[in-house]
């Protein structure tokens, strides 16, 4: 099927989630969606729900959550270059995740060990002065 009749097709959600490589197989797509992970304006979607470009999805994954552009349509999963193509992260969503990141990452390097600091955590903290100097 050519790209000009596949974009008068409709794709389901879970589909286009794990076309787009958000999700490593359709069946972890399909019990994102389920779960509740996956919203459009605010409200969850199904699974079989029909994708359209220029819609809004907000996707969570893990610790992160990111606000995506449908760009284009594929209910075939291919390289990581084309995957990339079908969205667009928006700026805000990203300068959030990174954002909450970097305090995961600050929080788990300043919380105090119990007893005195080891080699590796003396290496640690080093870089961390480094990096912040």
């Amino acid at each position: 099927m050519s790209r000009e009749q596949h974009k008068d097709k409709p794709v389901r959600l879970d589909k286009w989630l794990w076309a787009a490589r958000l999700y490593k197989t359709r069946a972890i797509a399909k019990q994102a969606v389920e779960s509740g992970k996956v919203h459009s304006d605010g409200q969850r979607l199904k699974p079989g729900r029909e994708v359209n470009e220029g819609m809004e999805l907000t996707v969570r994954q893990g610790w992160d959550e990111r606000t995506l552009l449908v760009t284009g349509l594929s209910e075939q999963r291919r390289g990581a270059s084309e995957a990339a193509l079908l969205y667009q992260e928006t700026g805000e969503s990203i300068a959030r995740r990174e954002q909450l990141g970097e305090q995961r990452r600050l929080h788990a390097l300043l919380q105090q060990p119990l007893g005195r600091p080891d080699k590796k955590d003396r290496r640690l903290r080093q870089q961390l002065k480094q990096q912040t100097e």
